[in-house]
Order: C-alpha cells, then sequence, then structure tokens
C-alpha cells in the first residue's frame, strides 16, 4: 500500500514496505504533536499517515525535520539535538535505566532512537552504574576490569514513551531553535521600522505578523485611542528582540520618540540624505508632538523639506500616527530664538534667562497666554522638553495710568494731609483747582478766603503751612 504524509505544501509518498515497520503508532503521534503547532509556526501541518503494521517512528520522524528544515530554514541538525534532549527527559522520567550516565542518540540518517549508559566493567557488580565482566563480553569481547563501556539500554516500548512524554518539550525546543533564527535576522534591525499585519489583539497586546517572525506591541506601547482590527496593515520600531520568553521575539513600540524619527527618515528624502538634521523631538502619543530641524544647506529650507508640496510629506506622517498632530519647528543654536520658535503659534515679548537653575521666564500678552499655554499646557510642556530647561509664562500687560476720579482722590489725600485739615476742606480746594501746595503758594489769603465752603481755620492752616 502507499503510504502519505505531508509538512506544508509538500505530500510524501512510500510504497509499503519504504518506511521501517513497526511505525504506525509513534509516527501519528509526531505527527499529531507537529499538527498542533501549525496555529505557532504557521508552515508545519501533518496531513496524514497510514501503514498496517509498526510502532517505530525512525525514517518518518527524519523526514519530518528534513521538511521542517526546508520550510523553516531551521537545520536539520538542531532539530534532531532538541528532539534527543527532549527524549532524555522522557527516559529519566520513564527510569528506562538505573544508571547515573544515560544519553539518547538518533543516527543522523536511518532515525534510529537508541538509549546508551555508561557503565564500569567490574568482577562483582555493587551498583547501577557497573556492570559484570562477563555481562560486558557478550557484546563488547575486548572489555577489561576498570573499563568504562557504553551499554545499548533502549526499552522495547521506548518509541511509545518517547511520543507519550516529549511533545511539549520538543515544542520548547523548537520554539526556541526558530527563535534564535529570528533573532540573527532581526537583531541588526532594532531601531528600525518594522511593518506587518495585525492577527489579533490579544489582553491589549497587539500580535504583528511580521512574515518571519511576530511581534507584540504591548499596551504601554500602544497608542492611546487608537484601535486595531484584523489584517491591518501596521508599521512600528523594534526596540527589542526577545528570544528567550514564551511570546512573540519582536517587541514593537508606536508610543517612542524615535518611530517619530524613523518615520521622518522614511518620508523626507532630505533626513534620509543628511541634508536636513532633526535636533530634537518632543512627543505626547496620539496627541501631538513638536519636531526640531535644521539645514546643513543654505540651498534647502528644512522646514519646507519635511512638510513637502502641499503638504504631502507631514500628512503622511500623520496619517500613520492617527492624525496626531506634528508641529515642525526650525532649530537655531540661540537658545532665545531657539525657545520663541518652539513656543509657536504663541508669540513672545521678552525673555529672562536664569542658566543655574536652567529656568525661562517668558513675557506675553494677554492674547498670546493661552497659546503659549496650549490645551491642557501641552504647548510649553513639549516646548520644555525640545530645550531641556523649565519655562515659566508671565502676562506682561502694560501699566494702566489712574483715572480722573483716582488722581483727584490722590490730590485730597496729600492735601488734607500736608495741611492738617479734614477731607472735605481738601476736596474744596481740589474742586478748585489747588491741587498741590505749589499751587497754593500762588494765591493770597484774601483769595483763598473767598472760596465758598472753606473755613476760616482751613485758611489759616494754609496760611502757616506755607509761611
Amino acid at each position: 500500500m502507499v503510504v502519505c504524509y505531508g509538512v506544508g505544501n509538500t505530500v510524501f509518498r512510500h510504497q509499503e514496505g519504504g518506511l521501517p515497520r513497526r511505525s504506525r503508532l509513534v509516527f501519528c503521534r509526531f505527527a499529531a504533536f507537529f499538527s498542533m503547532e501549525q496555529q505557532y509556526s504557521g508552515a508545519e501541518e501533518i496531513f496524514r499517515i497510514t501503514t498496517e503494521n509498526g510502532e517505530n517512528m525512525s525514517s518518518g520522524l527524519i523526514a519530518i525535520l528534513e521538511n521542517i528544515e526546508q520550510e523553516r530554514g531551521i537545520s536539520k541538525e538542531q532539530l534532531i539535538q532538541a528532539v534527543e534532549n527532549a527524549l532524555m527527559g522522557a527516559a529519566k522520567k520513564a527510569v528506562i535505566h538505573p544508571a547515573s550516565d544515560l544519553s539518547i542518540r538518533i543516527d543522523r540518517k536511518t532515525g534510529a532512537i537508541k538509549a546508551w549508559a555508561k557503565l564500569c566493567v567490574v568482577d562483582v557488580v555493587k551498583n547501577n552504574d557497573q556492570i559484570s565482566l562477563a555481562e560486558a563480553r557478550t557484546r563488547i569481547p575486548t572489555a577489561e576490569i576498570g573499563s568504562i563501556v557504553e551499554w545499548e539500554v533502549t526499552p522495547s516500548d521506548f518509541g511509545r514513551i518517547a511520543a507519550q512524554n516529549a511533545g511539549q518539550a520538543i515544542r520548547a525546543q523548537l520554539r526556541k531553535a526558530e527563535k534564535e533564527l529570528v533573532g540573527e535576522e532581526f537583531r541588526e534591525q532594532i531601531g528600525e521600522l518594522i511593518s506587518g499585519t495585525v492577527r489579533r489583539v490579544d489582553a491589549g497586546n497587539v500580535i504583528v505578523d511580521c512574515q518571519k517572525a511576530e511581534g507584540v506591541i504591548g499596551a504601554k506601547d500602544r497608542v492611546a485611542g487608537e484601535s486595531y482590527h484584523v489584517g491591518d496593515r501596521i508599521s512600528a520600531l523594534l526596540v527589542k528582540v526577545d528570544t528567550e520568553t514564551s511570546g512573540p521575539p519582536l517587541i514593537l513600540s508606536r508610543t517612542s520618540q524615535n518611530f517619530i524619527r524613523k518615520l521622518f527618515e522614511r518620508e523626507v528624502a532630505e533626513i534620509h540624505d543628511g541634508i536636513v538634521e532633526i535636533k530634537g523631538i518632543a512627543r505626547e502619543a496620539g496627541v501631538r508632538t513638536k519636531i526640531a530641524v535644521r539645514s546643513t544647506d543654505s540651498r534647502v529650507d528644512a522646514v519646507s523639506a519635511c512638510v513637502g508640496v502641499r503638504g504631502l510629506r507631514v500628512r503622511n506622517i500623520t496619517n500613520e500616527l492617527g492624525n496626531e498632530r506634528v508641529d515642525i519647528i526650525r532649530y537655531d543654536d540661540d537658545p532665545q530664538v531657539y525657545l520663541a520658535n518652539a513656543m509657536q503659534p504663541a508669540k513672545i515679548l521678552s525673555v529672562e534667562e536664569d542658566r543655574i537653575r536652567k529656568q525661562y521666564t517668558v513675557y506675553v500678552n494677554e492674547e498670546n497666554y493661552r497659546l503659549a499655554y496650549g490645551r491642557k499646557a501641552q504647548n510649553v510642556r513639549l516646548a520644555q522638553k525640545l530645550l531641556q530647561w523649565t519655562i515659566n509664562i508671565v502676562i506682561d500687560a502694560p501699566e494702566e495710568e489712574p483715572d480722573f476720579e483716582e488722581q483727584k482722590q490722590q490730590a485730597v489725600e496729600e492735601l488734607a494731609s500736608s495741611l492738617a485739615v479734614s477731607a472735605e476742606q481738601a476736596e474744596i480746594l481740589v474742586n478748585n483747582g489747588y491741587l498741590s501746595l505749589d499751587g497754593l503758594k500762588e494765591v493770597s489769603v484774601e483769595d483763598l478766603a473767598k472760596i465758598e465752603g472753606l473755613d476760616e481755620a482751613t485758611v489759616n492752616a494754609i496760611e502757616q503751612a506755607l509761611s
């Protein structure tokens, strides 16, 4: 009969007798194990295997591992070592032999699985790590007292034991081997943009299919308010490759400031080529970003280059960021000019600088006060992050001249105090145009006496004060 099994898109056929006898039970269990892996790897899918008799999986196992090597790029040697390690654990668990030094080996060509124990040849056996000389010479005629021999201790049902107990350990080893390959390929891309497709959202984490590996955007690396749907195309910054934990190996972020930097490098050719430099980025992810740029070529305007024709370049970036606001400002070597640019759209009147405290005091008029702070103080916070100094905003309002009533009241109080008269008498003098002592010096006592409402005592007090 014909035996059929498949890995990925490949189907293998063997005529009856093409596989070793005793292949059915164990091989089917390994097939079942690999089919469990299809959700994880997306490549290994065992379709079917049937044989009439047998329990040995030798050549079938080799065929599976060879095809995983072709499909996933994991070497057969790595896989065989993983299986050997897993079977070693199963052997110890099943106590196939009481010797302390056991090993499991898989023949690289035939796939034969054998268990070996290292035993010391003695006359009289006293422990489980010894073998008698007579027994040793039944297989090894050259054995001598004191020599160490490798003794095959493979039990008759070891294939069944392996298939029943090794599945989970083999899966872990295969994941580790695959992750090591992922690590080798992606570690050089740390700090770069990675694109992929949203596979699922799991407990707040976004799982991204990056073709050769899975990435994860954790809750802290997600932009608040963004929604993700299965099949969405997404870009993120690769911040770490983690091959030790059980989750996806690629750690991605969409909240990092460097994510903004890489988006501008991708969209703005002048930044990619080094003509325009990014001097600073301040970001509140999902809400607003300020990015400071300058040109190394006097013929190229840095801000215009970043905005693009009709705003196309910056619009592509804001679309990727879910319409997060992006302010592109001009960097300047003069800190106060740079500060004025960073505070835009507010216009500042003047600046006081405290180098010891690293603090700016910015004076604005009342009209620009709210613009300087921005919504929920975003504008001033982002400017502080760009300059890495504290910024205090003060309204610089011009002093208002006192009105007529205030001036009159002030004159009344001064005259009453200087002449030692009542406020009512002082007000009569002010109402008649005498606002100060200097003004009273120019008038005679007779003229003062003629003022209506001014009593004789006040006239005498004025005369004494002026004499």
